[in-house]
């Protein structure tokens, strides 16, 4: 049985689809993405439009408008669904985390 694709959501992912609540040109979210995570992640043009492309594809995100050489986007209702999932899954594995001591190490 093949791997739904996107069963988990890489981290480059995940802050993609974050960025894209709001309608966004990929500098903006390479922008919104370094600034949400202090620096911490940094997504190259290859990764961001490869991942963009493959968004498109499955529907999570669609293309809004074009200005010049400026491509618009913003999550669809299915991608906010996933996105949604991934967060309360994230979220489950911290509170196990915490359950089984992590926090006080």
């Amino acid at each position: 049985m093949p791997r739904d694709e996107f069963q988990s959501l890489t981290e480059q992912m995940y802050y993609i689809l974050l960025a894209l609540l709001m309608e966004r040109c990929g500098v903006e979210i390479v922008q919104k993405v370094s600034n949400q995570t202090d620096g911490r992640l940094v997504i190259g043009p290859g990764t961001l439009y490869a991942l963009l492309e493959r968004f498109q594809q499955c529907g999570m995100i669609r293309e809004t408008r074009v200005e010049g050489r400026r491509r618009y986007y913003k999550i669809t209702a299915s991608g906010r669904k996933r996105l949604q999932e991934e967060y309360q899954r994230l979220t489950r594995m911290a509170e196990d985390g915490k359950e089984g001591g992590l926090d006080e190490i």
